[in-house]
């Protein structure tokens, strides 16, 4: 039987591993890691296994992200499109926020959800 993976690593390519490397934070040397690669793998787990201990979140989940619409939008849902999905989660369902952490690269979008998530841990 497979042991339910209780760290939630959200990255288009990279791999726990790597972020340890740049991060230097051991819980990214743990082995429960399950990786999901965009919005929807992310929002499909949470809904599936409910949420996990803890979600390192990446920002920039792929590069055509940058491109935006006539209408002004994305095209591809990124970091804080997730973080925006899983507060309504636990608004919806009367849950408690996992523990989070941002790994991206990217510190504006990095700012961007710490600054979010840590708002409604506040409320």
């Amino acid at each position: 039987m497979e042991m339910t993976k209780r760290l939630l690593f959200l990255d288009d390519i990279r791999y726990p591993i790597e972020a340890y490397r740049y991060t230097k934070q051991d819980i990214f040397l743990r082995r429960d890691w399950h990786i999901v690669r965009n919005y929807d793998q992310f929002v499909s787990r949470i809904q599936e296994k409910g949420l996990p201990e803890m979600i390192s979140f990446d920002h920039d989940l792929a590069d055509k992200h940058y491109l935006k619409t006539d209408t002004g939008e994305f095209v591809e849902k990124n970091g804080y499109d997730c973080a925006k999905w899983l507060i309504e989660y636990c608004m919806d369902n009367y849950l408690d926020l996992p523990k989070f952490y941002c790994h991206s690269m990217n510190p504006v979008g990095k700012e961007n959800i710490e600054r979010l998530l840590k708002n409604f841990k506040k409320l």
